[in-house]
């Protein structure tokens, strides 16, 4: 399988006072992303930060159509987005090794990066109800319409792809330009992908492929 090359649509930053770029979630009209000390709201049309909170924030980020979830070191944090209080707290499954955060049906999908794995994770106890293999390091994570994608990132080569939910194999791929990395990742719902770029301290905004649009 070829990798086909990303389409980036939009490069947003590098943002005031933010050195890295971690988790990426979207809430339906702004790009919510981490940078270690906050968790930061971003207008994708202006590229303009509406708000921070103060929040614990060095990895995947995500929405359930409510709530924010925020991996915290070994810990995942539940909270509110209009007081940024933290409303529970789960083990993470990756014991501090994690990486990307998604939602989708009803699960929290946790990205392990240097396992290469992908764990299903009960958002009320932080039981893992399964685990994907892959075979690249994963960072961010995400679902679109059926499709769970991740990225990925080793050396200065990165790339979207799209896996079979049930076994992890790689069904397409996306190939990032060399140096722009993929930190963290998240679809908008419909053909756009946004990518944290690490310690660029940028958000780019890539073209979800045509061709995937049916779901398998």
């Amino acid at each position: 399988m070829k990798p086909t090359a990303a389409n980036i649509l939009q490069e947003l930053g590098p943002f005031p006072g933010v050195d890295n770029v971690h988790g990426v979630s979207y809430d339906g009209e702004r790009v919510w992303f981490a940078s270690g000390d906050r968790l930061n709201a971003l207008d994708p049309h202006s590229g303009q930060t509406l708000r921070s909170l103060d929040l614990a924030a060095d990895a995947g980020t995500a929405f359930d159509g409510r709530h924010l979830y925020q991996i915290a070191e070994r810990e995942i944090h539940k909270i509110d987005p209009q007081t940024g209080r933290v409303l529970a707290t789960l083990p993470a499954p990756g014991d501090g090794g994690d990486s990307g955060l998604a939602w989708a049906e009803g699960s929290l999908w946790v990205g392990q990066y240097r396992e290469r794995r992908i764990h299903q994770v009960d958002p009320q106890t932080g039981a893992v109800l399964r685990t994907l293999e892959t075979n690249r390091f994963v960072t961010g994570v995400t679902w679109i319409e059926g499709e769970l994608w991740h990225g990925t990132w080793e050396g200065d080569q990165s790339e979207l792809r799209r896996v079979d939910p049930r076994t992890g194999e790689v069904l397409e791929s996306v190939e990032m330009p060399a140096g722009a990395g993929v930190s963290g990742l998240e679809s908008d719902g419909a053909q756009r992908f946004f990518c944290g770029g690490g310690g660029s301290g940028k958000l780019r905004v890539v073209q979800r492929p045509r061709r995937s649009v049916a779901t398998d």
